[in-house]
């Protein structure tokens, strides 16, 4: 942002926002869009390789014990499966080990 405000010489002290500026140079906000497709390519390489038995175990299960108090945080799965709208965890494994249907899927993320 801060390279699109020199390029348009817009002021510090200017009160233009982020939104307007992207309009200005006619790009779109892309850094979410590229942080969904590299986590949800990843856990499919992931789930993909033998070698990764260990980052698959712990991806799946679950910690014994009671959980502290306080606000939950989302965890890396299951913003990947709202990202993708699989329900369970199983069919998203199953869908990981064809690689071609798992390429599209993440090429289809919004």
């Amino acid at each position: 942002m801060w390279c699109y405000r020199r390029m348009l010489r817009i002021s510090w002290i200017q009160k233009v926002s982020n939104v307007r500026v992207l309009q200005r140079v006619g790009k779109n906000r892309e850094l979410l869009q590229t942080i969904k497709q590299r986590k949800v390519a990843y856990l499919g390489h992931v789930l993909r390789h033998e070698k990764y038995h260990l980052l698959q175990l712990i991806t799946m299960g679950k910690i014994a014990g009671k959980r502290r108090v306080g606000r939950r945080k989302k965890s890396w799965l299951r913003n990947i499966r709202e990202w993708t709208n699989i329900a369970s965890v199983e069919d998203l494994f199953r869908l990981a080990q064809d690689r071609k249907n798992f390429a599209k899927l993440t090429a289809n993320l919004q």
